[in-house]
């Protein structure tokens, strides 16, 4: 009978035509954030359901009546009593507590100070200088610290809450009345919190326990468990696994889930028409079938012939009747446009200066849209991952939410180091990691670039500065404020890969320290290696490295 007057049906909890809450997304973007969070608690998980509340009207006691019941408290308890005495008694009760005390010397002086100023951290720091927890002085301070704490929450209720009521309070009464009503205002922000978002496990049950009736309770927390199943079915079908201890882990499902939400928002901020980004039909070595056609020409593929306006033109020249064959003249093809394959490595600066304002959030954001774009539009395109610190290594896609920033492990304003790694005892775990070597990543781009079967050839370079490391044969230096000679070392690796046809395309994100010599280094780099140089912030990082990726598609074509 509830079910048939309120129009609620289980069985369609929510609507089948709704669109599922998204919980990749939130579960991603504090993988990306804390690096190896890979394994999600359904507490942490249910944070990121967003259900419409509608969804989850008439089912079980209304929130709006929950915050009423709990409104109705509070004003009752404010209507009732009155702070006046509370404050007198808490006043009088430190000062009775400061008579009993008989301090001499520099101790004298400091509780002087500490009752003047009513600090409570002044009293600490006498405590701690008595050095004997059992003597009567010690035992003393501490007992009027507990009459100074309770005096500032007895002032803090006072000031926070407006009273209008004649019952008088005790100090004690004072405090409980202050713990009440800071739990009925943290109830109502939570009820307020799951009105908007439909979350209902951010409700503290026990606490509603204590102001609500046994029955409503007992719904809320039906509506609970039909939330915490929908969350389930909602993870099972994103890609979320649920493990035998009940955590969830991201499968590659929601890898490529999650890729095609960036590439929706990267794409949908460009302007309409711009993008014309498209699902095509992409056969052997790129032809896409555009929507323009030409007359035929002797050595056009019959693949590409426009069968329905070749016939057309056909019944035309014989006037109406059925031709009983085709002349030249009737025959059309589809324009073509060839997409050459590219071959691509991006290197991304993880040194310890990205963990600043979280750009390294938004690198991996970059490289985790721009591994969903190849794999959705270009296939056939030749995409790798390096990691960038006081070393370069290869990284593979599935690594990538991992990374993380390196930590600093040297403060000195100037360093100059020098290791040689042709030594049998060289580790690189004891070398500070937070340096950035542009050089070895070039190096090793370039290495992976020469056995791609393709001229079209670039790499991605993603920093925020000049280099600070580098190697010379054997010896890697790393040298901060960065010197001429780090420098000048990569200048030479970025014009070997000038000459071996790789194109460089710098993306200069903002930092705290970025100066006129980074500016200066990268249009250096850019200019003696026939490259570009990009200056973007780094939440617009992941749409600006995909966009220049499909123009530059298109710009090959010619």
């Amino acid at each position: 009978m509830i079910h048939a007057y309120q129009k609620y049906n289980p069985v369609e909890f929510p609507s089948p035509t709704q669109e599922p809450p998204d919980l990749v997304s939130p579960a991603f973007e504090s993988a990306l954030a804390f690096g190896k969070f890979r394994r999600l608690t359904p507490e942490e998980l249910a944070k990121a359901i967003r259900l419409d509340p509608s969804q989850i009207a008439g089912l079980g006691p209304s929130l709006d009546q929950l915050r009423a019941i709990l409104e109705e408290r509070k004003r009752k308890i404010l209507s009732t009593f009155e702070t006046n005495m509370a404050l007198e008694r808490a006043e009088s009760a430190f000062k009775k507590s400061a008579k009993s005390i008989r301090a001499t010397g520099r101790m004298k002086r400091l509780f002087s100070e500490a009752i003047q100023t009513q600090q409570l951290y002044l009293l600490e720091q006498m405590w701690y200088e008595i050095g004997d927890d059992n003597s009567p002085l010690a035992a003393n301070v501490v007992n009027l610290m507990e009459r100074l704490a309770e005096k500032y929450q007895v002032e803090e209720l006072a000031a926070k809450y407006e009273f209008t009521g004649l019952e008088l309070m005790t100090v004690p009464k004072a405090l409980e009345v202050k713990k009440e009503l800071e739990k009925i205002d943290e109830l109502l922000r939570q009820l307020e919190e799951a009105a908007k978002t439909a979350q209902i496990g951010v409700i503290d049950m026990e606490s509603l326990a204590e102001f609500t009736e046994p029955g409503d309770l007992q719904a809320l927390e039906e509506m609970q468990r039909h939330i915490e199943n929908l969350m389930r079915e909602a993870a099972e079908r994103q890609g979320l696994d649920e493990d035998e201890q009940g955590q969830f882990r991201l499968t590659p499902k929601a890898y490529r889930l999650f890729q095609g939400k960036l590439l929706d928002r990267i794409f949908s901020s460009l302007m309409p028409g711009k993008s014309g980004r498209h699902a095509s039909i992409v056969s052997k070595e790129g032809s896409v079938e555009l929507n323009e056609t030409r007359s035929y020409e002797f050595g056009d593929s019959t693949a590409s012939l426009d069968i329905v306006q070749s016939v057309i033109n056909a019944m035309i020249r014989s006037e109406g009747r059925v031709p009983d064959r085709f002349q030249n003249s009737d025959l059309v093809v589809h324009r073509n446009r060839h997409s050459p394959k590219c071959a691509t490595v991006v290197a991304m600066d993880m040194s310890g200066s990205m963990r600043y304002d979280g750009q390294y959030i938004n690198v991996k954001r970059m490289a985790l849209a721009l591994q969903g774009l190849i794999q959705s539009e270009y296939p056939g395109d030749f995409l790798r991952f390096l990691e960038m610190y006081t070393f370069a290594r290869p990284c593979l896609p599935g690594e990538i939410i991992d990374l993380m920033p390196k930590p600093v492990t040297i403060h000195q304003p100037f360093v100059r180091l020098k290791a040689d790694l042709s030594q049998p005892d060289s580790i690189e775990s004891a070398i500070p990691p937070h340096f950035t070597n542009i050089q070895h990543a070039l190096r090793l781009a370039r290495q992976q670039l020469a056995a791609t079967d393709t001229l079209n050839r670039q790499i991605i370079l993603i920093t925020d500065g000049l280099p600070t490391a580098h190697f010379e044969d054997e010896w890697l230096f790393l040298l901060y404020p960065p010197e001429p000679r780090t420098e000048e070392a990569t200048m030479r690796e970025a014009r070997s890969c000038k000459k071996e046809g790789i194109i460089i395309n710098l993306f200069l994100v903002p930092s705290w320290s970025q100066s006129e010599s980074d500016i200066r280094f990268a249009h250096r780099l850019a200019r003696e290696t026939g490259g570009r140089v990009f200056f973007t912030a780094g939440s617009d990082l992941d749409r600006v490295v995909l966009w220049d990726y499909v123009q530059n598609k298109k710009e090959i074509l010619g």
